[in-house]
């Protein structure tokens, strides 16, 4: 049975919602009141809003429920949700303002981007091609999405996606992503000379390559960003962490249950680091034949498990397609060049799913029109 989380732990959860447009998170704002933790694993939070009517309202809420509810022995999250007097916005305002002035943005992606880190406990499993399909089907639906190739040493992005061209850098010396497919992109292989060149990095290397990705890269506004991640638990999880609180991640996994054992570490790091896990991905489910017939030729239940044991929603099922195969070593993706078969529905399929769990951010918010009308009033000063 998992122990139960400490108010500290709730707390340390809740510095990863950020309001999108002020940039800070709710207990650097002061919007959470209070947070008490029950024996049956039962979590209170007091949450103080702007306004009683701010359109935001939902929005917060369900990211508070989240990444609390992500929390190993948390049974339910309730919120109660206050408006805040006005020497209370006041305050968070004059906090906003002060942070804004003395600390720099820790990156070039806006608050309101979406982080999904697409991950896996081992190589092999089809992590790559799910990072990019689902990238592909999100921007299919409308959305403003970026692609970041953040497996340092085993870059694939560049073939899945036929990019030859290199990276550039503009007058501010910023990085410009490569765009393909309405995908804006940045890849170590869109770097190194040849697919071929091996990269020799050591930890902190790999560490200092993906905070260059995040903050010298003008990846301008998106609603999206997909990271492809390395398999396993190394540096790059660790740096990610750190240098993106916002990150939700996705599992992926095979029907193998040796596959689904592995993919169980993965997100027990995230937990740990405190960054929610919102759903698992179960691909090469079955093959299809040309009679009809299934073949679960990796076993089943694999991610049905992973789900189950992470409590979160399996998102999708992706069945082994030979064009998703080929797609891949040619740069012609499923979702975009054969949308209707097996593979391309299932995908875009779980990118509607992986939308409802994590909604775009709102461009306005309440606190947004807040300091827009505290804007002409004079700069107070702020102590800590």
């Amino acid at each position: 049975m998992a122990s139960m989380p400490t108010r500290s732990d709730v707390m340390e959860t809740l510095k990863g919602v950020i309001d999108p447009e002020l940039g800070s998170d709710l207990v650097d704002l002061g919007m959470i009141q209070d947070v008490h933790v029950s024996d049956e694993g039962v979590v209170t939070i007091d949450l103080a809003l702007t306004i009683a009517e701010c359109p935001m309202r939902n929005q917060i809420e369900s990211d508070t429920t989240r990444k609390v509810g992500s929390l190993p022995g948390v049974t339910r999250v309730d919120i109660r949700t206050t408006a805040m007097t006005k020497q209370q916005r006041a305050d968070l305002m004059s906090t906003a303002r002060f942070r804004v002035r003395e600390r720099a943005e820790p990156t070039k992606l806006s608050p309101t981007t979406r982080v999904i880190a697409v991950s896996s406990g081992k190589g092999g499993v089809g992590k790559s091609s799910a990072s990019t399909n689902l990238a592909l089907a999100t921007a299919a639906m409308g959305y403003r999405v970026g692609l970041l190739d953040a497996d340092i040493w085993g870059f694939s992005i560049p073939r899945m996606l036929n990019i030859t061209e290199r990276i550039t850098a503009n007058e501010e010396r910023n990085l410009v992503p490569v765009e393909a497919y309405g995908l804006k992109v940045v890849s170590t292989g869109l770097i190194v000379e040849s697919e071929e060149t091996a990269l020799m990095w050591r930890g902190l290397m790999l560490s200092k390559a993906l905070e260059q990705f995040l903050k010298q890269v003008e990846w301008g506004e998106l609603d999206y960003l997909f990271l492809d991640m390395p398999p396993g638990t190394g540096d790059v999880q660790m740096a990610l962490t750190r240098l993106l609180p916002q990150a939700e991640m996705i599992v992926v996994t095979t029907p193998q249950q040796a596959a689904q054992k592995v993919a169980i570490r993965v997100a027990d790091m995230a937990r740990r680091s405190f960054m929610p896990v919102v759903g698992a991905l179960e691909n090469m489910t079955h093959f299809v034949c040309d009679h009809g017939d299934i073949y679960e030729l990796f076993g089943s239940g694999g991610g049905a498990e992973l789900a189950e044991v992470l409590n979160v929603p399996l998102i999708g099922s992706i069945p082994i397609d030979p064009q998703m195969v080929a797609g891949g070593d040619n740069g012609l993706p499923v979702v975009v060049h054969a949308p209707d078969s097996p593979s391309g529905r299932a995908f875009r399929e779980a990118a509607a799913r992986l939308i409802e769990i994590v909604p775009p951010a709102k461009d306005e918010t309440c606190t947004g029109r807040i300091a827009k009308l505290l804007e002409a009033l004079p700069v107070t000063s702020h102590s800590e």
